[in-house]
C-alpha cells in the first residue's frame, strides 16, 4: 500500500530524497515512520514524523536527515544530507493510515522499499 522510492547510488557526502506515497486514494498518510536494512543487520528506525509535523530522528541521522510531508499530497520524504557508506541499506516506510471510506485507521502493510548505496 505505501511505496519508497528515490533511492540509489550516490557517493559519499552526496544526497538523496526519498519519498513515501500511496496510489490509493482513499488511504490518507498520518504517523510515519523511515527505516532501513543493511545487509546482516536489524532493521532499524530512521525517523518518525506526525500528521502534525513532529519529528524525531535516530541519534546516527540527526543533523543529516530531515523527515517532512506534504499532506495536499499525502506524500512523505526523507531528505538524506551528507550520505556515508554506513548509510547502505534498503530504507522503507510504514505509516497508520486512514481509509478514508470508512474513518478507521490501521497500520499499513510493509512495503518493498528502496535502495540506497553509499559508496566511499
Amino acid at each position: 500500500q505505501l511505496q519508497a522510492s528515490g533511492g540509489g547510488l550516490v557517493q559519499a557526502g552526496g544526497s538523496l530524497r526519498l519519498s513515501c506515497s500511496t496510489p490509493e486514494r482513499i488511504f490518507r498518510i498520518d504517523s510515519t515512520g523511515w527505516y532501513r536494512q543493511a545487509p546482516g543487520k536489524q532493521r532499524e528506525l530512521v525517523a518518525h514524523i506526525t500528521r502534525d509535523g513532529a519529528t524525531n530522528y535516530a541519534d546516527s541521522v540527526k543533523g543529516r536527515f530531515t523527515v517532512s510531508r506534504d499532506n495536499a499530497e499525502n506524500t512523505v520524504y526523507l531528505q538524506m544530507n551528507s550520505l556515508k557508506p554506513d548509510d547502505t541499506a534498503v530504507y522503507y516506510c510504514t505509516a497508520d493510515i486512514m481509509d478514508l471510506r470508512v474513518g478507521l485507521k490501521r497500520a499499513a502493510s510493509w512495503g518493498q522499499g528502496t535502495l540506497v548505496t553509499v559508496s566511499s
